[in-house]
């Protein structure tokens, strides 16, 4: 009894700070995700794709930390940190290459609609119990496509691929979901 006290403390203390680094990640994250939206709305793509890189790999550091600490509460800052990311980013490249590049502005806005659709049927699954989990390459790979799309000027296809590739993962998280409803 008295040897189990201290571990329980330890794990207490454990899970704040995992908390604290989440948090802390996710608010900075949040901070270059304003940076991004104004310097894609400034016309200023390249600069906007290198803060929301910057943005991107931190929000995929808070998941890694959210998932190891199993904290439900870290999970959700950083859900909540991937939607003001893809709302930020993608609105603003939506709205800023809506005249120019007509079909990157569309690629944009499939790509923000995929990515919720993605994020509501994880959370739905998640409600009902169902292990629904986002991984951190599957975060990784859509900042990442956002990021050097911007930063490299391939908007257009690019952002249609990272709509793809949600609306990919879309349907692999529903079909977690039937698999665990069927058992």
């Amino acid at each position: 009894m008295i040897g189990s006290a201290p571990v329980a403390g330890q794990d207490a203390r454990a899970q704040h700070r995992a908390r604290a680094v989440v948090a802390t990640l996710c608010v900075v994250a949040a901070l270059l995700v304003g940076l991004a939206a104004w310097a894609i709305l400034a016309d200023r793509l390249e600069e906007g794709g290198a803060a929301a890189l910057i943005a991107g790999a931190l929000l995929v550091l808070a998941g890694v930390v959210a998932s190891r600490s199993k904290d439900v509460r870290s999970r959700l800052v950083v859900s909540f940190g991937d939607r003001l990311f893809d709302g930020g980013v993608l609105a603003a490249a939506a709205w800023a290459l809506r005249i120019e590049e007509p079909v990157a502005a569309v690629g944009a806005l499939l790509a923000l609609a995929a990515g919720f659709l993605a994020a509501y049927v994880r959370a739905r699954g998640s409600a009902l119990g169902y292990l629904v989990e986002e991984s951190a390459a599957t975060r990784a790979i859509r900042v990442g496509l956002i990021s050097v799309a911007l930063l490299a000027g391939w908007a257009g296809w690019a952002l249609f691929a990272v709509g793809a590739w949600m609306l990919v993962v879309t349907l692999v998280r529903t079909s977690q979901v039937a698999k665990e409803e069927r058992v």
